[in-house]
């Protein structure tokens, strides 16, 4: 190919991409729409009427017996006292610096408020008239075994109220691990 025949090629390239640009506005925008259903599919609000399901409803309910993920249960309710708690329930969670580490950081977001950093029952909110929970440094305290302090974080006791909901499961034997290292 000679120069000349270089030059048109090009002359012609140039202009094709300058008539593409005025015939279409958006060069974003899509030429051809493969299966427009899927692209233009007609939404459902949560609450809105459906004429798809049978109940007529969009928002279903789960099938019974599904567990959300990351929820399995533990026991079900009543089966389980404090006193068995301690026998039956072991911590898992091995004793390292990481573990103690993330129960220390979960001890400071959720427990120290009432407990205080120190574990004494001196927390903020005693200080302004909440009764003050028990001392973790306590011998009483020492001597339950972990899967009694599970059962007490998990359900509550007395004034304290249940954090089963609030903090992971992995992440409550990780407090006890941390408990179980303050006073030393």
């Amino acid at each position: 190919m000679d120069m000349k025949s270089i030059m048109k090629l090009g002359i012609i390239l140039v202009l094709l991409f300058g008539l593409q640009k005025c015939l279409y506005n958006d060069p974003r925008e899509l030429n051809v729409e493969f299966v427009p259903e899927m692209v233009h599919s007609v939404p459902f609000d949560a609450f809105a009427e459906n004429p798809n399901y049978s109940n007529g409803q969009t928002l279903q309910m789960p099938v019974e017996g599904t567990i959300a993920r990351g929820f399995l249960p533990e026991y079900s309710d009543g089966e389980l006292t404090e006193e068995l708690a301690g026998k039956v329930l072991k911590n898992p969670v091995e004793n390292s610096d990481k573990n103690i580490a993330r129960g220390e950081w979960v001890y400071r977001n959720y427990c120290q408020v009432c407990h205080g950093m120190t574990g004494l029952g001196d927390g903020p909110v005693t200080k302004r008239g909440a009764p003050p929970p028990p001392s973790l440094l306590s011998e009483n305290v020492k001597n339950m075994k972990d899967g009694q302090l599970y059962f007490i974080i998990s359900n509550g006791k007395g004034n304290m109220a249940s954090y089963r909901s609030q903090v992971q499961r992995e992440d409550r034997w990780k407090v006890i691990k941390f408990i179980k290292t303050m006073g030393k």
